[in-house]
């Protein structure tokens, strides 16, 4: 079976480093093209790019997906299946292209948390569990029939980063999974719509934005700390506070938190601290402690380091 390959973040990386070990007929590889990145604008890579290198595997990098070269040239590979992990949106045109079709590795349990970003979503909203998802791509955005899922536990320490690396590691398992069902003839894809009943709460996973990151002091301990660890370490929860004898408030990026459940009796958003060892956020029903932080322009450090740096 000839494969073709699309994704970019080093989430999808582990996907194609298992078709490569396993001997898999890998013959393409689509990716992002390059992009200048951080303070020098260099031009970096991305991480699928990066291991196709080092592979020696053919890619293709095409700014427009409708591209008539673009198209030729997929053409030419005369793929039987296509994967997609972490790509872009396809048009009909290119999922379609293969006899075996297009299947897409999706990091949640679908049909719950289809969007862009469904690993942060399932943690900002209390998830107990989440998992991954194999499915045939079809029009509409991440609704195509389900080939394979399976799941992994949230607990509550874990925070986007760690559900991401063991999602990333078990999602390639099921991309193995997948194709080996497919070479056996034993799919039995299952339309979304029958999880779909008038009890079932759909939750979708938009992207996220800078202004989707603010913490909103009007919360609850729980949904502040759930949105933290979801947001964290990446894109990043953050919060403008008024500490005790500052002149002026200061932004933080938020990465780590403990609760605290209380009746605080002080207005919410006062900053409780002993200027050393610890500082937290008063609120409704208790306090967030916070652990680990970012000042614009600093690396990120423990409250403790933070406090030993500001006058009180």
């Amino acid at each position: 079976m000839r494969i073709v390959f699309m994704g970019t973040p080093d989430f999808a990386v582990e996907s194609l480093k298992i078709l490569v070990e396993n001997k898999y007929n890998v013959v393409g590889v689509i990716t992002m093209p390059d992009k200048p990145s951080g303070r020098g604008h260099k031009v970096q890579f991305s991480p699928v790019k990066q291991y196709a290198l080092e592979q020696n595997l053919p890619f293709l990098q095409p700014e427009k997906l409708k591209d008539e070269d673009f198209l030729d040239e997929l053409r030419a590979l005369k793929a039987d299946l296509q994967i997609v992990v972490a790509f872009r949106m396809l048009p009909e045109v290119v999922w379609d292209m293969p006899k075996f079709g297009t299947f897409n590795l999706h990091a949640s349990l679908l049909p719950q948390y289809r969007g862009a970003a469904p690993i942060n979503w399932a943690i900002i909203n209390g998830e107990k569990e989440t998992g991954a998802t194999t499915f045939f791509l079809t029009h509409e955005i991440d609704t195509g029939k389900i080939i394979q899922q399976e799941k992994i536990l949230i607990s509550d320490t874990d925070n986007a980063g760690t559900v991401h690396d063991r999602l990333m590691l078990m999602g390639a398992k099921l991309v193995k999974k997948t194709i080996d069902l497919l070479l056996e003839g034993k799919i039995d894809a299952v339309d979304q719509a029958q999880f779909l009943h008038s009890d079932f709460e759909l939750k979708a996973a938009p992207k996220i934005f800078k202004e989707t990151c603010q913490i909103n002091l009007e919360w609850n301990v729980e949904k502040i700390y759930n949105f933290i660890r979801g947001m964290s370490p990446y894109p990043t929860a953050w919060i403008e506070l008024q500490f005790p004898n500052q002149s002026e408030k200061m932004i933080l990026k938020v990465f780590e938190t403990e609760k605290e459940f209380c009746n605080p009796e002080i207005p919410v958003g006062t900053v409780v601290t002993d200027g050393k060892k610890f500082a937290k956020i008063a609120l409704k029903d208790g306090f967030i402690h916070l652990k680990s932080v970012q000042v614009a322009g600093k690396k990120r450090m423990e409250i403790g380091e933070l406090l030993r740096g500001m006058r009180f």
